[in-house]
């Protein structure tokens, strides 16, 4: 982990919805406490159980959240994507993290002091309204995540997560690879099946010509009957 900074970046470039509705006096003390944390890939970020300390903000790369299960297992939560807020919910609930998190990629993130950010909030009301609106939207979003992976068979599953991956990173130059390299176990932990269970249903979809697949490059060549799977169930 590298840590720096901010004094020689732009913030208002870099967070402009989270920079925006603050005023000149407000914006000079967001960036004395506005550092950056690069991390390499694969690394931990934080672990379930840390008491948290800072809002997370992912400028470049891809983090994972995640939780660890029953037998070793873990439950992808969330794919975080730039520029993505994070790591804040916890800390406003006044617990510890239920869940980790960890760089897919190397990733760069811009880290505030939850405290500074608290002082923030309670000066300026639109902010408020901003951190308000982004918990409710991630929370409709886990609502809907939760009844998908425990309703939808595999198939429909693995189709959503190749769709929602798509949503999240979109595609290379091609107009069809995903532009993120998952591995199978991350894929599988995404979808809330077994690694094994994630080979075999990417096979069949291969075979179906919905994907092609070369190594943990996917390329989507039949989205819209993807779709249909994923809706099916």
């Amino acid at each position: 982990m590298v840590k720096t900074n901010s004094s020689d970046i732009s913030i208002s470039d870099l967070i402009t919805d989270l920079w925006a509705p603050l005023n000149e006096e407000q914006q000079d003390f967001l960036l004395e406490n506005f550092t950056l944390q690069s991390y390499k890939k694969n690394e931990i970020i934080y672990c379930e159980g840390e008491t948290p300390t800072h809002l997370m903000c992912l400028l470049n790369g891809k983090v994972k959240i995640y939780k660890d299960g029953v037998g070793g297992r873990s439950q992808i939560i969330r794919m975080i994507k730039p520029v993505d807020y994070f790591a804040y919910r916890a800390y406003f609930a006044q617990e510890d993290y239920v869940t980790a998190a960890a760089a897919v990629e190397a990733s760069t993130l811009g880290l505030i002091p939850m405290a500074a950010l608290t002082s923030l909030v309670k000066q300026n009301t639109e902010l408020a309204m901003f951190f308000i609106k982004k918990l409710s939207i991630d929370l409709g979003v886990a609502d809907e995540r939760t009844v998908n992976l425990t309703q939808k068979h595999i198939r429909g599953r693995l189709a959503e997560s190749l769709l929602f991956l798509k949503e999240s990173y979109g595609l290379e130059e091609d107009g069809s690879t995903l532009s993120i390299y998952l591995s199978r176990e991350d894929l599988a932990n995404l979808s809330n099946m077994t690694t094994s269970n994630a080979i075999r249903t990417l096979s069949q979809f291969a075979t179906e010509r919905l994907i092609t697949i070369d190594g943990r490059k996917i390329k989507i060549m039949d989205e819209e009957k993807l779709k249909k799977i994923s809706k099916i169930g």
